[in-house]
């Protein structure tokens, strides 16, 4: 991913998300917090952990499927606006940096909106134990911090 959507494109994906080392402790590194298209697996790799970490049931998989997609397109349309700015940076002016920046920013913005509008009916579907996991997971607190 394009270096400014390194960090809109991880705070997109899901702020406080943190990876699980194979003791079960949380990993320095936020499992969302990585690259949408990291070379790594990218925004599928970042659905899928939270897709294991929430334990989705058979029964939320449609409600999932919205979030999953809405995560999908907001990754895009991020990357749409990155590249824009990124085919103007080396002639743009000031303003025009200032300006494809603001958008790259307010894509982050729709995107997070959007997000939370699917995540809100994955939400309510989730029992006690779900939800406790998913406010951990979106909680946003500095590195090394536990709850």
């Amino acid at each position: 991913m394009k270096t400014i959507g390194m960090v809109l494109a991880s705070a997109l994906l899901i702020g406080g998300a943190y990876a699980q080392s194979p003791d079960g402790s949380a990993a320095a590194t936020p499992v969302l917090m990585q690259p949408a298209t990291a070379p790594s697996g990218g925004v599928e790799k970042h659905i899928r952990a939270l897709h294991l970490k929430l334990k989705i049931t058979a029964a939320q998989e449609s409600r999932w499927a919205d979030v999953a997609q809405t995560m999908r397109d907001s990754a895009s349309e991020l990357d749409k606006a990155i590249d824009k700015r990124e085919a103007i940076v080396g002639s743009a002016t000031a303003l025009e940096n200032l300006n494809a920046y603001g958008d790259i920013a307010q894509a982050h913005v729709d995107g997070v909106r959007k997000l939370a509008a699917a995540f809100s009916t994955l939400y309510s579907s989730m029992s006690d134990d779900q939800k406790k996991v998913a406010d951990d997971v979106f909680a946003q607190r500095p590195h090394g911090v536990s709850r």
